[in-house]
């Protein structure tokens, strides 16, 4: 596998021009007709389905499971806390910096010519038990309805089972928690200050904020313990001589797999007055099946397994995945983002292994 090294080094040249093409959230275009053109001077024939990349080996073998290797093209918008310009960064030795250099242009670049090591050496192909896809995907960092939820309502037999590509210091997160962001809302009674009538909606805010601090869900996930729970913001009143009829605040919760989010309402509900609102439904948590062969290639490959805080496409597929990347997910969504250099050879080098030893 001495050709390993040639695949590295392009990788590092494709993402330092990828980094220039602004990619935000739903403004994906322009990057992913980059790509598709990049793939298509490889002699490969990738289909776009919006602005999400589905690329399929030119001589593919029928019968074996499909292994998609995914990540996402999006980038949030950059901080103006940048000291250089996160779309023309200056180049550095050892780093390439810009915002989606980490997340997740090294996955991107890294899946990308893991493909291609496998499309451009059939002999190594032929030996796989699996058959590699790789699928890039928008939308992502906004959780948008035609990034990965398209691809799974348009093409929902595309794949057996996944690598997710994002930031993981290519330790391999086999579960997730989800998200559940909830709006509470407490009312109350107005009335004047001074007369001390009116029921205040603060105190019943802080009356539900102080049962969610004691609150400990019973069942716990055997992989990823207990569900978190915190509240991250509040809102209330409009005068200082007025008692708020309506006082509203968040809670952040990072739910488990032994709990669904409507079920995650539910239970608070009937022990707060507050009326209680989630912002989307649909985030929830992931978890590789146990004695999954994903898991066992893991084990071979002795790369580190983890829980994952964080959620990612993962949590819109139906099949069983991991989450493994190159870079760290403390540089996501920050200033000055950068990924190094020799991440994306390792990364390269563990996804090959990873796959050659996917049983």
């Amino acid at each position: 596998m001495e050709s390993i090294g040639r695949y590295c080094e392009e990788a590092i040249l494709f993402l330092e021009k990828m980094i220039t093409i602004p990619s935000l959230s739903f403004e994906e275009a322009e990057r992913a007709e980059f790509i598709v053109q990049y793939l298509r001077e490889r002699s490969l024939e990738p289909e776009l389905l919006g602005n999400n990349i589905i690329v399929r080996l030119p001589h593919s073998s029928k019968g074996r499971p499909v292994l998609m290797l995914n990540s996402h093209i999006d980038t949030i918008k950059p901080s103006e806390l940048y000291t250089f310009d996160p779309f023309n960064p200056p180049q550095e030795k050892g780093r390439i910096l810009g915002v989606g250099s980490n997340d997740a242009g090294g996955s991107i670049t890294s899946l990308l010519h893991t493909f291609l090591y496998f499309a451009e050496h059939k002999e190594h192909l032929e030996s796989l038990k699996v058959e590699p896809l790789l699928v890039f995907t928008a939308e992502e960092e906004r959780s948008g309805p035609n990034g990965m939820s398209r691809i799974g309502s348009e093409m929902p037999d595309l794949a057996d089972i996944a690598i997710v590509g994002e930031p993981t210091g290519m330790r391999a997160a086999i579960a997730e928690r989800g998200l559940l962001v909830i709006d509470a809302t407490a009312k109350g009674v107005s009335g004047h200050a001074a007369r001390n009538d009116g029921e205040n909606a603060i105190l019943i805010a802080l009356d539900d904020i102080s049962i969610l601090r004691n609150f400990v869900f019973e069942k716990i996930s055997p992989t990823m313990g207990t569900t978190h729970l915190n509240v991250t913001q509040i809102n209330a009143g409009t005068a200082h001589n007025v008692i708020p009829d309506e006082c509203s605040f968040v809670m952040d919760i990072r739910p488990t797999d032994v709990y669904t989010n409507p079920e995650i309402i539910e239970i608070l509900q009937k022990r707060l007055r507050s009326t209680l609102k989630a912002r989307n439904l649909t985030n929830r948590s992931s978890a590789t099946p146990i004695g999954h062969p994903l898991l066992y290639a893991a084990e071979r490959c002795s790369i580190e397994t983890f829980i994952s805080p964080t959620t990612s496409d993962w949590m819109r597929l139906k099949i069983p995945a991991i989450k493994m990347g190159p870079g760290e997910s403390s540089r996501s969504h920050k200033a000055d983002e950068f990924i190094l250099k020799e991440e994306i050879r390792h990364a390269i080098h563990t996804y090959i292994n990873f796959i050659i030893h996917l049983k």
